[in-house]
């Protein structure tokens, strides 16, 4: 399952990362555009990396639902791809696999199968930026014009791939780092992760939106600041 969030509420104050809330959540027309790219290509890329993992594993079940293609129609969710153009929180459809079928190939396939989502933004991540590391394309946050310019485009594209990564890591149902997590876990551990996971939404919505009125921010430090950390590695 793909999700993607953020939080408009945390001051960053690093330099240039200083502008990154303003940016996610700026709905002028080349945001917008450099959005809709970044989101047709990370959510159907790291799908993909979901479903072709799975059939590496001899689970034809994503393969049978045609989602063993890099078509972002086979992946994109209508609903969740238009919140997160306009509100910053969306997803995509979920990969359907059969576990029973994975773990009979391997004990860690369906930990491999998840973390192939997170993994493949990572690599998306760095290879947007490795114009940056080059010196090819230059830090430059003015814009002018319909289309996003390159440096918008890719900033973009680094970001909202590290946000994908680290926020499908949470170990919440339905996100990625549940299974990653539990696969680590003794048998007491997974007992308890299956037991939770029915409430896995509802644990998770209240994370995002009532945490943060009793003054815990679960994202600001397990999505926000290590994307930050992250971003400003890349970026050089």
């Amino acid at each position: 399952m793909v999700w993607e969030w953020y939080h408009a509420g945390l001051q960053v104050i690093y330099a240039p990362e200083a502008a990154i809330i303003p940016r996610m959540l700026d709905l002028t027309v080349p945001a917008l555009i450099a959005r809709v790219i970044v989101l047709v290509v990370a959510f159907t890329v790291h799908e993909f990396a979901h479903a072709f993992t799975a059939d590496r594993f001899g689970d034809s079940t994503p393969r049978a639902h045609g989602r063993l293609t890099l078509n972002p129609l086979a992946h994109l969710d209508p609903l969740g791809s238009l919140l997160l153009i306009v509100a910053g929180f969306g997803w995509a459809k979920p990969v359907m696999i059969n576990p029973a079928a994975l773990e009979r190939r391997h004990p860690a396939a369906l930990m491999l199968v998840a973390l192939a989502g997170p993994a493949s933004n990572l690599v998306l991540a760095i290879l947007a930026a490795l114009p940056f590391q080059l010196n090819l394309i230059v830090m430059d946050f003015r814009t002018g014009g319909i289309f996003p310019t390159a440096f918008q485009l890719l900033d973009t594209f680094v970001l909202i791939n590290l946000v994908l990564l680290f926020f499908n890591l949470l170990p919440i149902f339905p996100l990625d780092g549940e299974k990653i997590l539990t696969y680590f876990l003794p048998p007491s551990g997974k007992q308890f992760m299956e037991s939770i996971r029915p409430y896995g939404s509802l644990i998770l919505l209240g994370a995002i939106f009532v945490l943060p009125r009793f003054g815990f921010d679960l994202f600001e430090y397990l999505v926000w600041e290590p994307v930050i950390q992250v971003y400003r590695l890349l970026m050089g």
